[in-house]
């Protein structure tokens, strides 16, 4: 086959997208100039502001599927909940802080932590997709993702405070609801019991309620499964019914130690 033919059976095959690539990129460069105007104390914000707005709008030109004028002021509707949002986010950096000893000071949460960044970007897409700016919302999700490790879908609904730690491995499903002071650990999911599209509207993965802490590994599975408020879940449990509340789940796989005789 010539380069030619190559080419045009390519072209033809691609003919139904109308897909911009660079997209991508420019949701990546407008979240972390997202994150340097909410965290570095010498950011000119005026400045940052309107450089931001220039990014937003460029961006909702390829992502929001409204009409151009509907489009334009969802800008200033995202804008508006910028200070609710840090606030929230403040408040998780205290939380973080206050519960793990490893953490040494308040700017090693903002600056080191993944868990505090994936959370920080989840909160910021959800606003987006609360505005139904559900592509652009996608795209800072799966960028949270490619740098830490940690998928949480911009439709879950999150309460202030939320600690992660370690983040690596965590999957938070889009219809996700957590309460406040709850804590996870590297590999925990919070899933879908089954996978169909007939269910998209409807509540597919668990609640888990205030003061509930989850570690490493666990799966919740299930919309109607409800983890209950002060409840500790264990280290590869695999749950997919409701817990009461101030329960304690542990795996009950035997872990056998053997001493090998010397000859």
């Amino acid at each position: 086959m010539t380069k030619e033919l190559i080419i045009k059976n390519i072209a033809a095959l691609k003919s139904h997208f109308v897909i911009n690539y660079g997209i991508k990129t420019k949701v990546e460069d407008f979240t972390e100039k997202l994150f340097y105007t909410l965290f570095d104390a010498n950011a000119p914000l005026n400045q940052s502001v309107l450089e931001l707005e220039n990014s937003f709008k460029e961006i909702a030109k390829i992502a929001c599927k409204k009409p151009e004028g509907i489009c334009d002021g969802i800008w200033e509707q995202f804008l508006d909940k910028l200070p609710s949002v840090l606030e929230k986010l403040n408040q998780d950096a205290a939380y973080i802080l206050e519960n793990d000893p490893a953490s040494n000071s308040i700017e090693e949460v903002y600056l080191g932590y993944p868990g505090f960044y994936a959370i920080a970007i989840y909160r910021l897409s959800h606003e987006l997709y609360l505005l139904d700016m559900l592509l652009f919302s996608r795209l800072m999700s799966e960028y949270a993702h490619k740098i830490t490790g940690t998928d949480i879908h911009a439709g879950a609904t999150i309460a202030s405070p939320f600690f992660i730690d370690h983040a690596t491995g965590i999957v938070i499903g889009e219809t996700t609801v957590i309460e406040k002071h709850v804590k996870l650990y590297q590999g925990v999911t919070l899933g879908a019991l089954s996978v169909s599209k007939d269910m998209k509207n409807s509540k597919r993965h668990p609640t888990v309620e205030k003061n509930v802490c989850i570690y490493a590994n666990a799966t919740i599975l299930g919309g109607e499964t409800t983890i209950g408020k002060n409840s500790i879940i264990g280290g590869n449990t695999w749950i997919t019914k409701s817990i009461p509340a101030k329960s304690i789940v542990t795996n009950t796989t035997i872990t056998e130690v053997k001493i090998k005789e010397l000859k």
